[in-house]
């Protein structure tokens, strides 16, 4: 089969022809649906060697979903052809945050040597995925892998973002949304859906503007040096309750902090690898800024209910494995809709 694999760090991936992994014991095959391509994994590809501490070559790819081809000894419950997600960060499994499927949090990450399929081991951008263990499995019901694909880190990373601040979302609160991307589009969609909260949407692309009007934006502002006056005139002065930084670059970051609220919470989840100088006054009193990192298996779960009744749906636009070097190309240039998805058979 081909496989879409990082070779050489600080290098552009390459299509290449691997085997087809046969799953072992307790291991999943699955047949790849959809695999999302996402902004992280263009620092991956910049990064210099030691800077992650994966062995190459790997297949990239850490969105998954696809249907069940085959099982290992000893997997029960799980029937072939059976849609499926793959929950994307893979720890150690035996943890309390592990055992609480909160993997991305593993006590023993330092030990596994990899972040999950697609991070330091094959993912999804192949015909096929090897998937170590069911744990790692969330049936998809009616949804088509091809587009649901998304759901397993767009969503899941907004979604768990909101979770840790989701109290302090009551009438008459908002949110801010930076980057109207992959993530941002779902951001917007999971703020209204989970939340009485209005939703203003940045982003210094006017067609990504119109994107989150169409998913539910309350309110767009257009990135520029008065873009923080705008919010808060938009919220008559108070500033917004909750800041989901889909980018982290100086930029953002000082964006969010001059435009959320006292008491309220940034929560920065892009990896653009911006700093903001923190001292007296740089947030208002009892403001919080949070990294929060993917989300846990019971929450992809919960992502997926949402999907499955409507509530959210993600943008994507589909690419074959061998157009995947387009996927990021176009990633690059800003010029995508919502999301990527690699779709390797078809």
């Amino acid at each position: 089969m081909q496989a879409y694999q990082l070779v050489e760090w600080e290098k552009a991936p390459e299509l290449r022809d691997v085997e087809v992994p046969a799953p072992g014991p307790g291991e999943v095959l699955i047949k790849v649906g959809g695999a999302g391509a996402c902004h992280s994994d263009l620092h991956v590809m910049q990064w210099p060697a030691g800077t992650l501490p994966y062995e190459l070559p790997f297949t990239l790819g850490h969105e998954n979903a696809g249907w069940i081809e085959a099982v290992g000894p000893g997997v029960t419950g799980w029937e072939v052809g059976t849609g499926v997600a793959v929950y994307g960060p893979w720890g150690c499994g035996r943890c309390r945050a592990c055992r609480s499927t909160l993997e991305t949090l593993c006590e023993r990450g330092a030990e596994v040597g990899a972040a999950g399929g697609g991070l330091g081991r094959d993912g999804g951008m192949a015909e096929y995925m090897l998937v170590p263990d069911t744990r790692l499995l969330v049936p998809l019901g009616d949804l088509d892998p091809r587009d649901a694909a998304p759901l397993s880190d767009a969503a899941l990373t907004p979604y768990h973002a909101l979770k840790l601040a989701l109290a302090k979302l009551v009438p008459g609160t908002s949110v801010l949304v930076i980057g109207v991307g992959g993530l941002g589009h779902m951001a917007v969609q999971l703020v209204r859906a989970m939340s009485p909260a209005d939703v203003i949407a940045v982003d210094i692309d006017r067609a990504k503007l119109e994107l989150a009007r169409e998913v539910g934006a309350t309110a767009t502002v257009e990135a520029s040096d008065g873009a923080a006056e705008a919010v808060r005139e938009l919220t008559g002065g108070r500033g917004v309750t909750v800041v989901l930084d889909c980018v982290g670059t100086d930029a953002t970051l000082a964006l969010d902090a001059a435009t959320v609220s006292s008491g309220g919470s940034v929560m920065v989840i892009g990896v653009a690898g911006g700093t903001l100088p923190m001292t007296f006054g740089t947030l208002p009193f009892d403001a919080s800024i949070t990294h929060p990192y993917w989300g846990s298996a019971i929450e992809l779960a919960e992502v997926l209910d949402l999907a499955r009744t409507g509530r959210i749906h993600a943008h994507v636009e589909h690419f074959p494995l061998d157009r995947a070097g387009e996927a990021y190309q176009r990633m690059r240039e800003g010029s995508l809709s919502g999301r990527a998805v690699i779709t390797p058979n078809g």
